[in-house]
C-alpha cells in the first residue's frame, strides 16, 4: 500500500468514525406539538406490570376511546423500568404516554399531568384501604387497634417514597419518619398494648406508596414488641393472601375500582378495617409540557 493511499485509508476511517459518534451522541427528537403524537411514540402507552388493575383499566380505555383501531397498543414492563423511561423522556423533553397512579413521588419528581378520562373509564378518586383477615381482631386485638387508627395523607406519603426512590432502604426511611412525627405516631399507637413478641404478617403489593406504608405500619408494630414480618405479592395473590389466613392484614387495598374486582370476589372473606389515605387515583399521564394533549380522547385524533 502506498503512502498516500494509506493516508486516504486513515482519513477515511476517521470520517466514519466521527459520523458514527455523531449519530451516537445526538439526542433523541423532542416533542413536537405540530406533528401527530402517534407516530412519535409508535402509538404506545408506557404501562407496568400485566397483573396491576390501572393496567386492565388502560386496556377497556384503547377500546372505549377507539384507540385501538388506530393501532394504539399499551406497552407492558414494570414500575422500575415506565419510571426509568419517563425520566428519559422528560431530560429530553420527548413526547410520552404512560399508565400513572397517584399517590407516587414520580408526580412530586417530575412535571407530569393526568388526562381527562370523559368516560370515567378508570373511575373516579379511589381512597386507599387497610384489610384484614376474618377473626383477626379476635386473635390480635392489639395489632388490630393500630391498624384501625392508622391514616395519613398523599403528602406525608411522599416524604417515605421520596427517600426509598433516591436509595434510602424502606425500613430506615420508615424509622426516619417515625422519628421526626412524633405527635401523629402518639395518636396512631394510642391505647395499642405491648405485642410481647406476638406475630403478624402482613401482604403488599410492591408499588411505591403500599412500600412506604407497608414498612411504616411495621415499624410502628414493632415499636410495640409485635414481630412483624412483610411479604410483597401481586394484587391477586395479596387478596387471597388475606380471604385464606395465610396473611393477617394489608394497608394497600385500592378501591373500589383498581382492586374492585379482588373485593367483589372475596366478598366476605375479609375485613374492610378503615381508609388509610384518601384522593388516589389512576389514569393515563402526559408531560406537562405535552400542553396541547389534555384528555384521553384527544389521544384518538394526535
Amino acid at each position: 500500500m502506498t503512502r498516500k493511499l494509506r493516508i486516504l485509508v486513515v482519513g477515511l476511517s476517521l470520517l466514519l468514525l466521527t459520523i458514527g459518534l455523531s449519530a451516537c451522541s445526538s439526542k433523541p427528537a423532542a416533542y413536537n406539538p405540530h406533528k401527530k403524537l402517534g407516530p412519535q411514540i409508535n402509538y404506545t402507552i408506557t404501562g407496568i406490570d400485566a397483573g396491576a388493575g390501572e393496567m386492565g383499566a388502560a386496556q377497556k380505555a384503547l377500546t372505549a376511546y377507539g384507540l385501538k383501531s388506530k393501532n394504539w397498543q399499551l406497552q407492558t414492563s414494570s414500575t422500575a423500568a415506565m419510571t426509568s423511561t419517563l425520566d428519559k423522556a422528560i431530560k429530553n423533553h420527548q413526547a410520552i404516554v404512560i399508565t400513572g397512579w397517584q399517590p407516587h413521588w414520580m408526580f412530586t419528581k417530575y412535571p407530569i399531568k393526568f388526562l381527562k378520562d370523559p368516560k370515567n373509564v378508570f373511575g373516579k378518586t379511589e381512597n386507599l384501604h387497610t384489610i384484614a383477615r376474618t377473626g383477626f381482631k379476635h386473635d390480635n386485638p392489639g395489632a388490630y387497634k393500630l391498624l384501625s387508627q392508622f391514616h395519613w395523607t398523599k403528602s406525608e406519603m411522599s416524604e417515605i417514597m421520596l427517600k426509598v426512590n433516591d436509595g434510602q432502604d424502606p425500613a430506615k426511611a420508615a424509622k426516619n419518619y417515625i422519628s421526626k412525627h412524633p405527635k401523629q405516631v402518639a395518636k396512631w399507637l394510642a391505647g395499642v398494648p405491648e405485642g410481647h413478641g406476638k406475630k403478624v404478617k402482613l401482604t403488599y403489593v410492591a408499588w411505591d406508596s403500599e412500600i412506604a406504608s407497608t414498612n411504616l405500619v411495621k415499624q410502628l408494630l414493632d415499636s410495640k414488641g409485635y414481630d412483624t414480618t412483610i411479604q410483597s405479592l401481586e394484587a391477586q395473590p395479596m387478596w387471597a393472601s388475606i380471604a385464606t389466613g395465610a396473611a393477617d392484614a394489608s394497608v394497600s387495598a385500592w378501591l373500589p375500582t383498581t382492586h374492585g374486582l379482588y373485593a367483589k370476589q372475596y366478598k366476605g372473606e375479609f375485613v374492610d378495617v378503615r381508609v388509610n389515605l384518601k384522593g388516589a387515583k389512576t389514569g393515563l399521564a402526559v408531560p406537562k409540557y405535552m400542553k396541547n394533549i389534555n384528555s384521553i380522547e384527544e389521544l384518538k385524533n394526535k
